[in-house]
C-alpha cells in the first residue's frame, strides 16, 4: 500500500494538501540554516493524529537542535544533520486526519500539546501527547503552554514539591519555563522570588512573585536569604553557592543549563547536585521532562480556572523564524514566543 493511499484511509478531511510549507534544516549552526520549503504533509501512524498547525511554541530546546549543542545531544538527534529536518515541538491547532486506532479525538478538535515537526503547516503529534484547548484561549497562547508549562509543573511540584508558606527562588524568572513556575509557586502559596534582568522586573511580579532580583546588579547567592526550593532555570550560578542558598531541609531542582561549553552544555552541574544529595539531608536534582498526559490536562484545568496564564508576549510569522530565534537567544523574549502558522 502505497504513503498517500494509507493517508487517505485514515485521514476525513479532504481538504488536507499532498504538500505544505514548512521550517527545514539540513545541518546545524546558526538561524542561517533554517528554511522555508514546500514538503510533503506527514502521514498519522496508529495511535497518531494529524494537526493544521495554527501556532508553534519556541524554547531553548529548539535552539539546542538548531545549533546541535552541546555535542552530547547530537547521538539523540542526529550526528551531522538532524534526523528530524522539521523543527519545533510546541503546537497549538485543529485535528484533521486520525490514524488506525486513535481513541479520544475526532476531526475539527482545537487541541495543544506536542507535535513532531511543529514548525509547519502541518504535524503529526501522538495522541498521548495532545489535550483538548482550554476555553477562552487562543491558539497562538495555547503554543506558548505545552513545552514550558510541563517542565515547570515537574520541577516545582512533581520534584520540588512545593508547599504554601514556602520560600520560593527561580532563577531564569522571565523566561519560558521561569514564567511559568513563578505562577506554579505562588499558586500553590508559596513566597516567591524572581532572578531576572531588571527590564523585565515588571513581568516577574506580574507573574506572582513577591519579589524580583536584577542578576546584572546583584548576585542572589551573595544575599543572607534562604529559600526552601530553587528552581535554577538558566544553569548560570555555581552549583555550590546554590546549596548555600537553601535551607538545611531545601531541595534544589535544575532544569537545564546553559554555561557547561559546546561539548556538554553544563550537565555536569546536574550529575554533581544528583552526587551531593547523597551526603546532605537536602534534596539536589535534575529530571528530564516526561510530557505525561495527565500533567497537560492539569495545566489546561488550572489555565481555565485562572490559576495559570499563557505567558505569551511575542507572536511571529512562520517566515520571521529565524529572527524569532535570535530574539530568544538573546534574551530579548519576556515569558514565550511563538510562530504565527494560520489564522
Amino acid at each position: 500500500m502505497t504513503e498517500n493511499k494509507r493517508f487517505a484511509e485514515t485521514a476525513s478531511d479532504t481538504n488536507v494538501p499532498a504538500v505544505m510549507t514548512a521550517v527545514v534544516q539540513r545541518g546545524y549552526g546558526s538561524p542561517e540554516v533554517l528554511h522555508l520549503e514546500q514538503v510533503a504533509v506527514p502521514s498519522p501512524e496508529a495511535g497518531h493524529v494529524l494537526i493544521r498547525v495554527a501556532a508553534a511554541g519556541l524554547d531553548r530546546g529548539v535552539w539546542h537542535v538548531m545549533a546541535g549543542l552541546p555535542y552530547l545531544v547530537r547521538p539523540m538527534f542526529g550526528m551531522s544533520t538532524p534526523r528530524q529536518p522539521i523543527p519545533g515541538v510546541d503546537v497549538a491547532g485543529t485535528v484533521v486526519g486520525l490514524g488506525p486506532d486513535t481513541d479520544g479525538f475526532a476531526i475539527g478538535d482545537r487541541v495543544f500539546g506536542s507535535a513532531v515537526g511543529s514548525f509547519a503547516e502541518y504535524a503529526v503529534a501522538n495522541a498521548s501527547s495532545l489535550a483538548a484547548m482550554p476555553e477562552g484561549l487562543s491558539f497562538d497562547e495555547a503554543a506558548a503552554i505545552p513545552v514550558s508549562g510541563l517542565t515547570a509543573i515537574e520541577a516545582v511540584h512533581t520534584h520540588g514539591r512545593v508547599q504554601s508558606g514556602q520560600r520560593v527562588l527561580v532563577t531564569g524568572a522571565s523566561g519560558g519555563v521561569g514564567s511559568y513556575a513563578v505562577q506554579l509557586a505562588a499558586a500553590a502559596g508559596a513566597e516567591v522570588t524572581g532572578v531576572a534582568s531588571g527590564a523585565k522586573a515588571d513581568f516577574v511580579l506580574s507573574l506572582g512573585a513577591v519579589r524580583s532580583i536584577d542578576y546584572t546588579t546583584t548576585n542572589v547567592t551573595d544575599l543572607p536569604d534562604r529559600y526552601d526550593l530553587i528552581v535554577d532555570v538558566n544553569g548560570r550560578l555555581p552549583l555550590g553557592r546554590l546549596i548555600r542558598t537553601l535551607t538545611p531541609t531545601g531541595a534544589l531542582v535544575i532544569v537545564g543549563g546553559e554555561d557547561g561549553g559546546r561539548l556538554t552544555g553544563g550537565i555536569q552541574r546536574q550529575f554533581g547536585a544528583r552526587l551531593r544529595s547523597a551526603f546532605t539531608r537536602r534534596r539536589l536534582g535534575f529530571f528530564i521532562t516526561s510530557e505525561e498526559r495527565a500533567d497537560l490536562l492539569e495545566v489546561a484545568r488550572m489555565v481555565e480556572s485562572g490559576a495559570l496564564r499563557s505567558t505569551l508576549t511575542t507572536v511571529c510569522p512562520l517566515d520571521e523564524v529565524r529572527q524569532a530565534i535570535t530574539d530568544l537567544e538573546a534574551g530579548i523574549v519576556r515569558g514565550k514566543a511563538v510562530l504565527r502558522i494560520a489564522d
